[in-house]
């Protein structure tokens, strides 16, 4: 694949400003079951005033547990080995706890990663960004409140006095994650660490927080530890970038550096993996594979608004579109776009309020009963998190056996025969059958749904951000595995996902969805290279990585 190098960067700071952070020869450990393991080993790297430096790995890499040391806030197994951490030149690490509570806040500060249990749900918005000036002191409270309100406002939470009066579940992801940010900026600290602040957002919603950590850093002169594992984002938003792997630095330097010569072999497959910054390639036809597998007309799904009778909301709003056998046709929107709510309809886990959805000649709106179930074997559904979407009681030779056992009246050891095939079919070994879906990993356990999913030899399979919890290696390995069986098996995808780096890759045509409503249709590449709609345009351009000339072609 072919690598944009072209990031958006800002100014780098002045190299012989004195750094306000320090990591030096950094090594943690967690003690766990009467062994210790160490996660961080000879981290190493420096922060100036105002800059942005980013953290880069995957799962266990050791980013997280790293932010987690320079903020004094690693779990009750974990502990430094040895190492320095220097903050304004003052080595913090073994600081007591008065010491750090003090400094949190006042001089660093977090943005964590979930804004839903970020966030006490029966205390409302204003009373916990008070909070954390009440920690430090100030006990005046006209002068809390008017503060209080000021931050909401500077960080476009508006009007202030109604924001200030709500609680949690009273605002969207993106608006809790604004109020964690005027928690951290509140007294204006020297470091924020931004552990993964925009993973659980829609891509709109993610540049526009983006955005703002960069306004404020700029207004403040605030320099930001960006822990990451989309190189994507660390290519928009950094100066320097500290690849991890194990525990240990595989690369160091200036993002457009590391970008256009990475030395290390790790750092060269991130960049290969990730969809942001990849050149899609061309989807040959699949073989064999003819006509409209799958076509939903005039789709209407309605839903009673609780509390308000004979009220209803409209999901899905005259939804359509077709997709030959073969192909991959993506819907694509931010949350409550109605994009799920669609592929559930064309599960047929919904009954439509209006509309067709034909698989093949068969209407699945008409179905109910017996015929519906038998139905299933033909639509099968992949879920989004592959953690949950196992049952953790069963083997994984269970998992897989079992809609064999709900529909195919076939002996014991032709079933077993069967799920070997498709075990090995989806890339895993015969060793895993007997385990339980905890021993193993997320990418392996996706692999066992879509296993379970093909067992039954369906038409269509409907992928609900099937790879959106993965990391960015282990999500390129199941796209290649869904392409080849695509491929081999003749298959159709509906792929549902809120990642349109990833559609870019994966989906022959596309429908943008908004408010329940398709806003714009058509094949791939010429939706993403000339958008007709203005939401496309701006779905687009939010892309993290794009270079600028495809960010401008876009907007």
């Amino acid at each position: 694949m072919k690598i944009d190098i072209a990031p958006r960067l800002a100014p780098a700071p002045a190299t012989t400003v004195a750094p306000l952070l320090e990591v030096e020869d950094l090594a943690v450990r967690y003690a766990s079951g009467g062994s210790v393991r160490r996660v961080v080993d000879g981290v190493s790297f420096s922060i100036a005033p105002g800059e942005v430096l980013a953290l880069v790995g995957e799962s266990g890499s050791g980013k997280t547990t790293t932010a987690q040391a320079v903020l004094g806030l690693l779990p009750a197994n974990g502990a430094i080995e040895r190492g320095a951490i220097r903050l304004d030149g003052a080595g913090i690490s073994r600081w007591p706890e008065k010491r750090l509570t003090a400094l949190r806040g006042a001089r660093i500060s977090l943005i964590p990663q979930d804004p839903t249990t970020s966030l006490n749900p029966v205390r409302t918005i204003g009373a916990q960004i008070a909070e954390i000036l009440e920690i430090h002191g100030e006990r005046d409270r006209s002068l809390i409140r008017e503060r209080v309100l000021d931050l909401l406002s500077r960080v476009g939470l508006e009007p202030a006095e109604m924001r200030a009066g709500q609680y949690p579940h009273q605002l969207s992801g993106g608006m809790r994650q604004r109020v964690l940010i005027a928690i951290a900026v509140a007294l204006r600290p020297g470091l924020i660490v931004a552990d993964e602040p925009t993973s659980a957002l829609d891509v709109t919603v993610q540049r526009r927080i983006l955005d703002l950590i960069d306004e404020l850093r700029r207004e403040d002169g605030t320099s930001v530890l960006l822990v990451t594992h989309d190189l994507g984002v660390a290519t928009d938003r950094a100066d320097r970038v500290v690849v991890l792997r194990n525990g240990a630095v595989q690369e160091a330097g200036p993002v457009r550096q590391v970008l256009a010569a990475p030395r290390s072999a790790y750092t060269r497959q991130l960049l290969q993996d990730a969809p942001s910054l990849a050149t899609p390639r061309a989807r040959p036809p699949v073989s064999g594979a003819t006509g409209i597998a799958l076509k939903v007309e005039t789709l209407v799904q309605e839903y009673p608004v609780p509390g308000e009778r004979g009220r209803l909301f409209r999901a899905v709003d005259d939804v359509g579109f077709e997709v030959r056998a073969g192909t991959t046709h993506a819907l694509v929107g931010e949350s409550g776009s109605g994009k799920t709510t669609t592929a559930r309809c064309i599960a047929g886990f919904l009954r439509p309020t209006a509309g067709r959805v034909l698989v093949g000649e068969t209407d699945v709106a008409c179905l109910s009963g017996e015929p519906l179930r038998q139905f299933r074997r033909q639509v099968q559904l992949v879920f989004q998190n592959p953690f949950a979407s196992l049952d953790p009681r069963q083997t994984i030779a269970g998992i897989v056996e079992e809609p064999l056992r709900n529909f195919e009246p076939i002996p014991k050891a032709e079933r077993e025969r069967q799920v070997r095939a498709i075990i090995e079919r989806v890339g895993l070994p015969d060793s895993v059958l007997t385990r339980p879906p905890a021993a193993l990993s997320g990418g392996q356990r996706q692999r066992v749904a879509i296993a379970r999913a093909l067992v039954l030899r369906p038409r269509v399979v409907v992928l609900d951000e099937a790879v959106s919890a993965l990391d960015v290696t282990v999500q390129a390995r199941i796209l290649e595995l869904l392409d080849e069986l695509q491929q081999d098996l003749g298959l159709t995808y509906v792929f549902v996902s809120h990642d349109l780096a990833v559609v870019r890759l994966i989906a022959d045509t596309v429908s943008v969805m908004r408010d329940g409503r398709v806003v714009e249709s058509g094949a791939t590449e010429q939706v993403f290279q000339a958008p007709e709609s203005n939401y496309a345009r701006e779905l687009i351009a939010a892309i993290p990585g794009m270079t600028d000339e495809a960010r401008k072609a876009a907007e």
